[in-house]
């Protein structure tokens, strides 16, 4: 399988790209549009392998597009910004085991309580998790991802919001980035969740975990 990693500058005079950069649903939809319109499939997200990641970078934001199909970077809007794609395969070859690498995702830590704690407590159906609960929820998802992490430094993120076009609904998503190194310990499975994604939100801006060795 091919992975493809496409860097998005966003030109700042831009409103197409302003307007993006200020709303998940809207970036979501941007980056969908540049891929073919005839995927076979209600889940097109998930055929293409969507993830993205929007951040902050020296010279502003950026964004961070990874898919299994290349996108057509000439759908961009005129003036958008710049943009350039590459492959991600020779990484995903060259995963073995012991290898140590560094790591990024942002992502939306939650739990889901039972039932009984939901109507004892008024809760919603999931929990947003922060602080060391968050720290401790990303050290499961790591070892289950094939890695074990050495280091970790979380930071709360802004939410990812927008109100989605089919039905008006507003989507929220509670979002922590995390940074460190971590020792590989199943190349195949990490391979698999690095095209997958991590927890939910991955339509909106969550999940996409980058490493490097």
């Amino acid at each position: 399988m091919n992975l493809w990693l496409t860097r998005i500058l966003p030109h700042p005079r831009s409103r197409d790209a302003r307007k993006d950069i200020a709303g998940a649903v809207d970036m979501h939809h941007r980056l969908m549009a540049l891929f073919p319109d005839d995927v076979p499939s209600t889940e097109a997200r998930r055929e293409l392998g969507v993830l993205f990641r929007v951040e902050t970078a020296p010279t502003g934001p950026q964004v961070l597009l990874q898919s299994t199909h290349q996108p057509d970077l000439t759908r961009l809007p005129p003036g958008y910004g710049t943009a350039q794609t590459k492959t991600l395969t020779p990484l995903l070859d060259a995963l073995r085991t012991d290898l140590t690498v560094r790591y990024r995702i942002a992502a939306n830590p939650i739990r889901k309580p039972g039932r009984t704690t939901r109507e004892l407590y008024n809760l919603s159906s999931v929990v947003p998790l922060t602080g060391h609960a968050a720290e401790e929820w990303w050290l499961r998802q790591a070892e289950a991802s094939g890695l074990k992490t050495i280091t970790v430094q979380a930071v709360p993120l802004d939410a990812a919001r927008g109100t989605r076009r089919q039905d008006a609904q507003h989507i929220k998503h509670n979002r922590t980035q995390f940074d460190g190194t971590a020792i590989v310990t199943d190349p195949d499975q990490l391979r698999t969740r690095l095209v997958d994604g991590i927890g939910k939100g991955k339509a909106y801006g969550c999940g996409l975990l980058s490493i490097a060795p």
